[in-house]
Parts: C-alpha cells; sequence; structure tokens
C-alpha cells in the first residue's frame, strides 16, 4: 500500500490552530490525493455544530450540515472542513446562500465527480429550512 502524502496538509498535526469565525474560504480547505480513483466510494461528513448569522436580524441561525461525495483526485481533509464550517459562525448570509457557497467552495477544492451539500437548518418561528444543493460531473443526472 502506498503512503498518503501529507506535505501539503498545513493544518492536521500544527501544533497551533488559526481559528477564523467570519470570513468563509475556500482557500481554508485541504485535499490529499486520492488513492483509489479506480473506484467509486461515498465519502461522508457531518458537522451538527454549524453557526451562523441572520443577514437582516444578526440572530445566530444554528445548522447541522452533511457533505457526501464521490471523490476524483482529491479527498478533503476533515480538520480543514471542520475549521472551514467553524468560518461561518460570525458570517451573515441567508441559509440557501450559505448552503450553495458551501458546495461552491468544496468543489472549487476537491473537483469531485458527485458531491451533495445539505444544510438542515434548526427552526426558527416555528419554520424548519432544508437547504440541498447538488454538483454532477461524470455521473448522469
Amino acid at each position: 500500500m502506498k503512503e498518503d502524502n501529507t506535505t501539503e496538509l498545513t493544518q492536521l498535526g500544527s501544533n497551533s490552530t488559526d481559528y477564523t469565525y467570519d470570513n468563509p474560504s475556500a482557500e481554508i480547505l485541504e485535499c490529499f490525493e486520492n488513492q483509489n480513483q479506480k473506484r467509486d466510494y461515498v465519502i461522508n461528513f457531518d458537522f451538527p455544530e454549524f453557526t451562523s448569522l441572520c443577514p437582516k436580524t444578526g440572530q445566530p441561525d444554528f445548522a447541522s450540515f452533511k457533505v457526501e461525495y464521490i471523490p476524483k483526485e482529491k479527498c478533503l481533509e476533515s480538520k480543514s472542513v471542520k475549521l472551514y464550517f467553524f468560518s461561518y459562525r460570525n458570517n451573515g448570509n441567508f441559509m440557501e446562500t450559505i448552503t450553495n457557497q458551501v458546495l461552491s467552495d468544496m468543489v472549487e477544492v476537491c473537483d469531485p465527480k458527485w458531491m451533495k451539500v445539505t444544510g438542515d437548518f434548526n427552526a426558527r418561528g416555528g419554520l424548519v429550512i432544508k437547504v440541498v444543493a447538488e454538483h454532477r460531473s461524470c455521473l448522469p443526472i
């Protein structure tokens, strides 16, 4: 078995972690080489502690995010995914905007065959909002 190349990963195993709470960016996300490119398999990330702010009222929005994807050449590194989700904490955007931005940033960084991002937001005023955004590059629609 070939060893995983970790030379480009800057956050995993670092003695100091830089937490950003108001500037979500694709640059936070890091990847490593997919060593099983001949096989389709699904990777799942569940992040149940997502927090952002309503852009109008500044009130906190809480959500659980789920990311499912089939990698091509790169896999997302999990610590960077966690730090990426933290970066929304003091960011004010609508739930639909955030969910689609998460998908866009992750697709930009790892270029998967398929990816689905689900933002399951907690009830606010008796209304629950779930936003699902999907990307396909190699799979039929």
